[in-house]
């Protein structure tokens, strides 16, 4: 679908500004839940928001902005953007392939939150350790 100046949809949506925010602790608690099983993990104030990083590689983060910031598979970034409530992350005014945004609404369930939460780690576990 089309958005007004030749933009699909979900470009338009990718391309937002986003105002800080403190940082959403019960969904980094929530997080933090779901990775207490996993070896290897840190966490670590990244990208405006806590990071849970898998041996060295940032899996998910609760973001500043609200929801999460999530490394996928860069090959999949186009196709999980267009899922309910995700879009591809915007650093430094560009798209960043491998990079998700998944808004608050997206992680309001467990089941929701898992199934994110997986993905993520899977990929960062299947990056070399650091």
């Amino acid at each position: 679908m089309e958005a007004s100046g030749g933009l699909t949809a979900h470009r338009r949506l990718s391309s937002y500004t986003a105002v800080p925010m403190a940082l959403d602790e019960e969904l980094a608690n929530r997080v933090r839940e779901l990775v207490r099983s996993e070896t290897g993990v840190t966490e670590k104030r990244m990208f405006g928001g806590l990071a849970f990083l898998i041996q060295g590689n940032m899996a998910v983060s609760a973001s500043g902005q609200g929801g999460l910031l999530l490394r996928v598979d860069p090959a999949e970034s186009a196709d999980l953007a267009h899922r309910a409530h995700a879009h591809i992350a915007v650093m430094r005014g560009r798209e960043m392939d491998g990079w998700l945004r998944i808004g608050a609404d997206g992680v309001r369930t467990k089941r929701q939150l898992e199934a994110w939460v997986a993905r993520g780690v899977a990929y960062a576990r299947s990056l070399p350790a650091k």
